[in-house]
């Protein structure tokens, strides 16, 4: 997320590899990581954001992960707040995502998971005063 130079907040969103779909940046969890570091790195790898990232989540959503042989996977997908710093104009996987910025009311209507359309409608109204945000911007 980032604060554009109205005031208003905007999130980032990439396309998938497979469908090309509006996601949010995200990966399985690591082995030796934290959850909030491996998001730090899936973000970097994926959408070439850096930043701050929060030690707590703001959210969980839930979605079926379909896997090439066509099993699907049931995920549940932790969110931690990422206030960007900068994006990088090189990164790892800049040939196979787009990358744009919205508003958390564009954003949640470009999504297909429900929850995680339902978590960026909550950063609409007042996002500052949420707890995990008001904690990173002060680390920020």
């Amino acid at each position: 997320m980032r604060w554009d130079k109205s005031g208003n907040l905007k999130v980032l969103l990439i396309t998938s590899r497979d469908t090309g779909r509006w996601v949010m940046p995200k990966g399985w969890t690591m082995n030796g990581f934290k959850p909030w570091a491996a998001a730090e790195i899936e973000a970097l790898e994926e959408a070439g954001a850096k930043g701050y990232i929060s030690k707590d989540r703001i959210g969980v959503y839930r979605y079926p992960k379909i896997l090439d042989d066509g099993r699907i996977i049931p995920c549940r997908v932790r969110v931690y707040p990422m206030i960007v710093e900068r994006l990088k104009k090189n990164w790892k996987e800049r040939d196979e995502r787009r990358r744009r910025w919205f508003s958390p009311k564009a954003a949640a209507a470009l999504v297909n998971e429900p929850d995680l359309a339902d978590l960026l409608k909550t950063l609409s109204k007042n996002p500052k005063k949420q707890p995990v945000i008001q904690s990173l911007l002060k680390a920020s």
